[in-house]
């Protein structure tokens, strides 16, 4: 089974991305759900972006480091929109990863280097018309990096919401994510 570090989006560690890991847990594998926010959540992504802005957090940045500093290097990096920026950068530097799930958000793997891992597989999972996803450049960024990865995937949805993974709020699509997690924890079980 692996072991699963999954940041949440910039709303915070929500009961939706609880319940999301809950679902990782039950089948067998071990996930840590670190939270740069201490136990607050956000009403608005505005909102969440004032908190970081306000707490002085790179979410992406020290915090994650020291969210993993403990762990051991074989993890699996999962994040949701904003999550995405620990994990991704996290599965690229930090030795030891043994894959990544980027959820609803992707950044150009020349971000973090020299490109993706040699045989870290990584799936990119967003709709097609989500205003951050698919019509900021996220799913060109996606499009590039599993096309560069030994073992990449890119599942893209129809619809236009984002964090559309997140159980606890209205922009929740349960058929995408049940699809989302069937194809996630099949990653999870080659690993």
């Amino acid at each position: 089974m692996a072991e699963v570090v999954l940041f949440h989006h910039v709303r915070g560690l929500t009961d939706g991305v609880r319940r999301l890991a809950d679902v990782i847990r039950a089948d067998g594998h071990t996930v840590h759900t670190p939270d740069a926010f201490d136990g607050s959540t956000f009403a608005s992504l505005d909102e969440g972006f004032a908190a970081l802005r306000e707490r002085d957090i790179s979410v992406g940045g020290q915090w994650a480091d020291a969210a993993v500093a403990g762990l051991p290097e074989e993890l699996v990096y999962v994040g949701i929109s904003l999550g995405v920026m620990a994990a991704q950068r996290l599965a690229q530097t930090r030795t030891g990863a043994r894959g990544a799930v980027l959820l609803e958000a992707c950044v150009p793997s020349t971000e973090f280097g020299d490109g993706w891992p040699t045989g870290v597989p990584v799936q990119v999972h967003g709709m097609e018309r989500d205003p951050f996803f698919g019509l900021e450049g996220d799913l060109d960024a996606a499009r590039e990096l599993v096309a560069t990865a030994d073992d990449g995937e890119l599942f893209v949805y129809p619809g236009d919401v984002h964090l559309f993974t997140d159980s606890s709020l209205p922009s929740y699509d349960e058929a995408a994510t049940r699809q989302v997690v069937e194809r996630m924890l099949g990653l999870l079980a080659g690993v």
